[in-house]
């Protein structure tokens, strides 16, 4: 079978974006982005505050692990906090 022509395939491939573009609908182009639509979604709610403050404690947790894992300083060293 002989291959189709450059503008054969690219006519395919215009059909092809033309069928993908209707598919997104026109709203979803100009609408604000994600990060907005979700903004304020979590307010006034325990659960979301409380997994907030379980990763505040997590990660407490790791620095301190870290801080117990630094070896002692050696001579001519300073290390500044």
């Amino acid at each position: 079978m002989p291959e189709p022509k450059l503008e054969e395939r690219v006519a395919q491939l215009e059909a092809e974006v033309a069928h993908l573009k209707s598919l997104i609908s026109p709203s979803s182009t100009t609408s604000n982005p994600w990060w907005i639509k979700i903004t304020g979604t979590f307010a006034n709610s325990t659960a979301f505050e409380e997994a907030m403050q379980l990763g505040k404690e997590y990660r407490q947790s790791q620095q301190e692990d870290d801080e117990q894992r630094i070896p002692p300083p050696t001579e001519g060293i300073v290390i500044i906090k």
